[in-house]
């Protein structure tokens, strides 16, 4: 295994911790906090009449909370649910509303029939920090806080069952995503864009979206790589060991059996380094790719509240054409009703130019709010994961120098 150098780790790191990056962030004012959302499962059954229940612990200072700390249990739909109510009302003015982690039937059956099984256990804290992530978004946004439904999941001790949310799975996000977007593709004026900040910002999340997809498949190959490498070093460790145990030279049997010991240790090493490479980083680029798809959707809404205005224009133009369709046939009769229909789509142009303004300057402020706390979260992230690699590549150096005076000692 290839090593860095620990000093060029300490120099990223330095790097990443910079206030010249800080400085480029709006500061935060910690108004409100979700403490760590304590995952239990709730056996209601045997086997697959077992399900997962979270116990959401809150913080805050906020005076529309009937009390400073509370805790309240949900179970996955109900997170689910928040998000459906919240996009419901939410989305369709330009704001940006954080999706929940994607169903896992698999996941979860593992879970129910195997709970002794390693990949159950991941699944089960991948999915509970997924929905920390996810909740600590919600709350951070200033708009989707003051949201009764938000309140109410918090606080409320019992809410009602979520229903419909089976097109919440990650295959039903992702097909309601592209829905919204074969609309805005059918739309019959194609949008000439005029704003440039819009048009270039378009683009970076197209292709800011597609670099994240392959750096996450990287990411994961990352990780599948070292799960390999603990386990093809723990094999070596214990080949070492029995080598050593039938080896007759007392120096050379000492050392093996040493060797074999500081593999053991090296083994946990990379299980370890795995772990933060999956939950540090891996899970970081899943959010994000998730969060893209939301920005999207918000330039989807801009485009359709564009659309709405530009119909309206089009009728109230064949609205006046009638009306001197009229006027040439001398029809007085009906040139009241043609102009009071008139006068109706005048009013709706005003009021669906206006939509489009409103959402246009929602987007424009909810995309710029989410490229900070985009900012913020990678280099917090990064920072983390360089800490560990650091952390690792000591521990690593102190084990083979522990073990190299024995490895001189064989004579």
């Amino acid at each position: 295994v290839k090593l860095v150098s620990s000093e060029k780790l300490t120099a990223l790191l330095k790097l990443a911790n910079q206030k010249s990056l800080g400085d480029q962030l709006w500061p935060v004012k910690t108004l409100f906090s979700a403490r760590r959302l304590i995952l239990f499962l709730l056996l209601t059954g045997d086997g697959m009449n077992a399900y997962m229940a979270y116990k959401v612990s809150t913080q805050t200072s906020l005076t529309m909370f009937r009390s400073k700390t509370f805790t309240v249990r949900r179970r996955f739909s109900d997170f689910l649910g928040l998000y459906e109510k919240l996009s419901e009302k939410h989305s369709q003015n330009g704001y940006i509303v954080p999706p929940p982690p994607e169903k896992s039937i698999l996941g979860m059956t593992k879970v129910k029939v195997g709970k002794e099984d390693p990949s159950s256990a991941e699944f089960v804290e991948r999915r509970r920090a997924a929905l920390e992530r996810y909740l600590q978004r919600v709350v951070c946004h200033p708009s989707l806080l003051q949201d009764p439904d938000v309140r109410e999941f918090l606080e409320k001790e019992e809410l009602p069952r979520a229903v419909s949310t089976q097109a919440l799975s990650g295959a039903g996000f992702l097909k309601m995503l592209n829905k919204a977007t074969d609309a805005v593709s059918k739309m019959t004026i194609k949008m000439n864009e005029q704003d440039v900040w819009f048009d270039e910002k378009i683009q970076d999340v197209e292709n800011e979206e597609q670099h994240m997809r392959k750096l996450h498949v990287m990411v994961e190959s990352l990780v599948n790589h070292r799960k390999e490498l603990s386990g093809n070093t723990a094999v070596f460790a214990k080949s070492v060991a029995m080598l050593g145990s039938s080896e007759d030279n007392t120096a050379l049997s000492r050392a093996l059996s040493q060797l074999a010991e500081v593999e053991d240790r090296i083994e946990q090493l990379h299980q370890e380094q795995a772990s933060n490479d999956f939950f540090t980083f891996s899970e970081l680029l899943a959010d994000y790719i998730r969060l893209l798809g939301a920005v999207k959707g918000c330039f989807d809404q801009r485009m359709k509240a564009w659309q709405r205005w530009q119909d309206a224009e089009n009728m109230l133009q064949k609205k006046r054409e009638a009306e001197a369709k009229l006027l040439w046939a001398n029809k007085p009769d009906k040139l009241q009703q043609a102009k009071d229909e008139i006068a109706e789509w005048e009013a709706k142009v005003t009021q669906y130019e206006r939509e489009f303004e409103r959402i246009s300057a929602t987007v424009r402020k909810e995309v710029i709010r989410f490229d900070k706390e985009k900012a913020r979260d990678f280099k917090r992230q990064i920072v983390k994961y360089l800490e560990s690699l650091l952390n690792s590549q000591q521990q690593l150096i102190k084990y083979w120098e522990a073990f190299l005076p024995e490895a001189k000692a064989i004579a």
